[in-house]
This record gives structure tokens, C-alpha cells and sequence, in this order.
């Protein structure tokens, strides 16, 4: 038996619903549940100058060797 009230888009626009909400305003002073993105992005170039560095000694180490 078909289902003649279902709508198709109805879960697009609740999707959308969902995107498109803003965050709620945080009260100055309040903490972030994400922290701080500098934190972050300076953990990962630093994690990756360590990789590079890593990669380049094995280079050199079997181009010595």
C-alpha cells in the first residue's frame, strides 16, 4: 500500500534545517569545547616538519650507506 503523505524532501529540509543553525553564542570569558586552534595547527606543522625531517635523514642515511 503506497504512502500517499510521504514526502521526499522532508528529510532534505530538515537536513538543511540542521546546517544551517548557528551555533548558540558563548558568554565572554566562556571555554571553548573545541579549544584553541592555534594549539592545534601548530601541533600539526610541527609534527610535520618532524616527518619531513624524519624522511630526508632516511634519504641521506641509504644515499650514504
Amino acid at each position: 500500500m503506497a504512502d500517499n503523505d510521504y514526502d521526499p524532501a522532508g528529510s532534505t529540509q530538515m537536513f538543511r534545517a540542521f546546517v544551517d543553525e548557528s551555533p548558540a553564542p558563548q558568554a565572554p570569558g566562556s571555554v571553548s569545547t573545541y579549544g584553541s586552534t592555534g594549539g592545534n595547527r601548530t601541533g600539526l606543522v610541527v609534527g610535520i616538519a618532524v616527518a619531513a625531517l624524519v624522511v630526508v635523514a632516511a634519504v641521506v642515511w641509504l644515499a650514504v650507506k
